[in-house]
Order: structure tokens, then sequence, then C-alpha cells
């Protein structure tokens, strides 16, 4: 197999690895939502298809019911939340640090009760005569706001109609913080010892958040994390399908929810036991928790129970939080070299203030760092573009022979001192940057809506105009010219399309991918030029001679 031909192979390979792992990453099909009517408290549908099988978890699904209640209002410098007296549930969470997918003059909002979209954190009591989410709680308030001066911002919910015990609800906001504390005062006040345990669960739709790509999916749905068993995502289909690949127990661990960009988890301390459940409650809705047991709370005394709630934007330093955390940014099985490749985008960006500018200064160090296997490389391919005249008389010489003339093309390849798979080899050490550096600039927040000049306000999106992917393409046509000519006619047309398809499979790509792609282009062609230049003025120095 010539170079022209194992590079066309190694182009389409690239592709279709592209295309395959993001695949992968999503698991399956994005699948539209069915648009359901919220049942009554008596014909609710219980299903329990997947998940830990005990009697605490069926108990969390039994619970199951959808009641209307009033509003309570949360404003920190970060969050506006919704509380509802109805289970006290966290029902609405926006994050003013964050922009919409589809307008950026609102904020984006995680979790949300809507007619066709459901996404909410949910928290119940289990024991005879305790609340569950379905019990009524009041509040001294019905609006709360974070004021000047203090770090955090509590909210107590008094259960009502409660004959065992005296159950608050307590939440707890942070100033400039994603974490929520969420816990249970319970003060016995019954003849009788209270054994109760906690759940805290999420219960949200399979419809993937607005704004995402068909083209690149990216994952939504549960997640648990272990030191087991470590990180393990929960899709869906899996659910639906009575999948487990988490331990249903552990002293240890988080379950979370996620999707692109941000991530909701309840955090247990570690060395408390722990069990942890995913259900289908109906079509299109799923629970994913974690149940706690809490002591004997003998008559007359107390017992409190508390789990952070973390629910913002997904990063690699979340894992200081909670072992695991950080984890939730998934750059797939190239973590090991997106991971310092992010590392260092960022530090460019603290020192430049622009992503796109720290891109292009990113690639010029990549560049750099291979720049001994490039000009290799080029010299290979520079010596192929010498010996061309003689590749041609070889191939007139020899006609539809293919046999002799791979042979006579072997033998001039030994008698030039040329590797005719040398220009392959940085392409094939390339891909894997590119692929990682490809799930970088997806997978990571900092980027959403990151500018870059004029036209490029969002570097993790689409070029909307669609400039840098004919640039791009444009890059890569001018290269084209610098290499040697295949003298097989279906290769040289080959390669002269396709900068253009590239170009088109780039319309969708993020514009931070396509500007490392030009500034790549365009450093290869300032090299190649410039040792092809030479090595065409020693032939020719030679020749005279």
């Amino acid at each position: 197999m010539d170079f022209q031909r194992l590079f066309l192979f190694l182009i389409f390979s690239l592709s279709v690895f592209l295309l395959w792992d993001s695949w992968q990453r999503a698991q399956h099909p994005v699948v539209q939502a069915v648009p359901i009517t919220a049942p009554s408290a008596a014909s609710a549908p219980v299903v329990a298809t997947a998940g830990a099988d005990s009697s605490s978890a069926n108990a969390v699904v039994a619970q199951q019911k959808h009641q209307a209640g009033q509003k309570i209002t949360v404003k920190t410098d970060w969050l506006a939340a919704e509380i509802n007296t109805v289970g006290g549930d966290l029902r609405h969470l926006e994050f003013l640090q964050h922009r919409d997918a589809q307008d950026k003059s609102k904020p984006f909002v995680l979790l949300q009760e809507q007619k066709t979209r459901t996404y909410i954190a949910q928290t119940g009591l289990l024991g005879a005569g305790l609340p569950t989410h379905n019990a009524v709680f009041t509040a001294q308030a019905n609006e709360y706001q974070l004021v000047e001066g203090r770090d955090t911002l509590e909210i107590r919910l008094l259960a009502t109609e409660i004959a065992v015990a005296k159950v608050t609800k307590v939440y707890v906001f942070h100033r400039s913080s994603y974490l929520i504390d969420v816990g249970y005062e319970i003060e016995n006040s019954g003849t009788a010892p209270l054994s109760p345990s906690a759940y805290f669960q999420f219960v949200r739709d399979k419809t993937p958040p607005e704004g995402g790509s068909k083209f690149v999916p990216t994952y939504t749905g549960p997640a648990v994390y272990t030191e087991q068993e470590k990180f393990q995502k929960v899709s869906f289909s899996d659910i639906d399908k009575g999948k487990i690949k988490y331990p249903q127990s552990a002293d240890n661990g988080w379950v979370g929810m996620l999707q692109h960009y941000f991530v909701a988890a309840w955090l247990p301390k570690d060395k408390t036991q722990r069990e942890f459940y995913t259900k289908q409650l109906e079509e299109n809705l799923y629970s994913a928790g974690v149940i706690l047991p809490m002591v004997a709370i003998l008559p007359g005394q107390s017992a409190k129970l508390s789990v952070p709630l973390y629910a913002g934007p997904a990063q690699v330093s979340l894992s200081k939080i909670a072992p695991g955390l950080g984890l939730t940014v998934d750059y797939g099985w190239l973590t090991i070299i997106a991971t310092p490749l992010f590392w260092l985008l960022s530090f460019l960006q603290g020192w430049v203030h622009n992503w796109g500018v720290a891109i292009i200064l990113l690639t010029v160090l990549i560049k750099l760092a291979f720049f001994p296997l490039s000009a290799a490389s080029y010299r290979s391919m520079g010596k192929m573009r010498v010996v061309a005249p003689k590749l041609e008389k070889i191939k007139q010489q020899y006609g539809d022979d293919r046999e002799r003339l791979h042979k006579a093309m072997m033998e001039l390849y030994k008698t030039e001192k040329i590797n005719p798979l040398g220009g392959c080899l940085p392409v094939v050490i390339q891909i894997p940057v590119f692929i990682s550096l490809y799930w970088a600039i997806l997978a990571s927040v900092e980027l959403r809506y990151a500018p870059f000049i004029g036209w490029i306000s969002d570097l993790s999106a689409a070029d909307p105009y669609y400039v840098l992917p004919l640039i791009m393409g444009a890059s890569m046509l001018l290269q084209s010219k610098l290499n040697p000519v295949p003298p097989d006619p279906l290769q040289a047309k080959l390669m002269q399309i396709m900068p253009i398809v590239f170009s088109v499979v780039f319309f969708f790509f993020p514009a931070g991918l396509v500007l490392y792609s030009i500034v790549n282009n365009s450093l290869s062609i300032v090299q190649q030029w410039y040792i092809s230049r030479g090595l065409v003025a020693g032939a020719k120095a030679v020749a005279k001679t």
C-alpha cells in the first residue's frame, strides 16, 4: 500500500472513528419524548424494572404521586431556586452565571417541571408515619434571598399532619457555590422508637436537553460512582432492559444525573452505608437515588441527617468536592491525553484571556512538540515530489502490470532512500491528540459561549456562517498541492475532493476544533513548503553537475 492510499485510509478511518465514538458515548440514538399527561395520585402507575429490588427502593417508587403545592423562591448570587411545599422538593433551579442554550438573555435552567419535561431533586423519609415527598410542608416565608454580609441562607420547612414526630426539612444555600445542603431534623414525639431511612433522588424524563447536536451526541442520564466499581453510567435504555452495572449497596459513593456540560449529584458522606437504585417510574420518567438508614430515635430524642447536593457545571476540579465527581467531564478513553491538554489550554487562557487565542497558542506548542517527526515526514514527501517524473516513467513503462509496477516503485524508493510511509507517521501520532482535543473542547463547560473574534461567539458550537470550515478546506486544498501527485488517477481524484468533503464534515464541528485544524494546517503548509523548496533546489543543483 503506497503513501497516498494509506493517507486516504487514515483520513477516512479518523472520520469514521469520530462518528463511532460519538455514537458510543450516547449509547443509543436520540429518542423523541412522547408528551405525557400527569396522572392523578390514585392512578399513577408504578413500574419497577431495574435497579435495587429491595423493599426500601420499592417503597420509594410506591410513593410516586403528582401533586401541586405552593412555591417558595430562593435566590443567591449564583442560583435562583423554587421549592415546592409538597415534599419540600427542589423543582426549579437556574444558574445565574450561565446562559440558556438557545437564548443568551436568559439564565440556564437545570431543574424544572413542565408538561413535557421533568427534572427535579426529591427527598423523603421511609418509616411508619414519617413524611415522604408527598407530605405537605410549611415555611415561615414564601421568598428568601441571600443578603450582603451573609455566606449562607437557611430555609426550614416543617412537615404538617405528622403525629409520630416533629420533622423539619432544612435547605442551606451557600454564597458563590453550587452546593446545597439538604437534610432532616427528626424529633421523636411518640411513644415508640423510630428507625427511619432517608432517600435522596432525581426524577427526570429521558429527553435530551435543548440545544444539543444530533451530529455530535452527548450522554444524558444517571451515573453512579463507588470506590469498588468507579464511575458507571446507567443509561435510560439500560434501566428499561433491567441492566445493573453498579453495586446496589456500599459505604461510599454518590449518584448523579448527567447532561452535556452540567451535573446534579447527591453526595453522602463516606463510611456510611447506602443503597443505590435506578427505576423506571412511568413512560419517559425515571428516578435515580440513594437510600441512607438513620440511627434509631428513642421517644423524646432527636436525630439529624444532611446530604450535600451539587447542581452545577461539570468540571474536572469537582473531584475535590467528592471522589470521582470530576469524571462527569467525560473525555472518553483518551482522558490521559485530554486532561493535560485541557490543563495547558486553561493555563494559556489565563494568560491571554481568550480561549480562541489559547487554542492557537496550544496548536503552536503541539506543532513544536511534533516538529522533528513532521520535518522527517515532509522531507520524505518532498523526495516523493522530486522523483515524481521517474515514477511517471515507470508507470508508462509497465502499464497495467501492477505487480511489476509496484516492484519497480519499491526499487526506486530504495535507490533514492525514500520511505513511502514516512509521511504517515505524524498523521498517525497526531490522531489521538486531535481526538483528545476534540473531546476536551466539546466536553468542557469553560468553552461554552466562549467568544473568539467577530462572529465566533461560542467556540464550543459550530461556526454559524461556516467561514472557518471553508478556510480549513482551503488550507487542505493548498496543502494537497504541496504533496506529490498520486500515480493512480482515482487516488489523485480523491485527493482533490477530500478538502471539500472535510469542509462539509467540519461544518458541524465545534469552532474551536476547526480553529485548531486551520492553525495546524497553516503551520504545516509553511513547514512543508520550506522543506520541499530546499529539496527541489538541491535536486536541481545535482542535475546541473
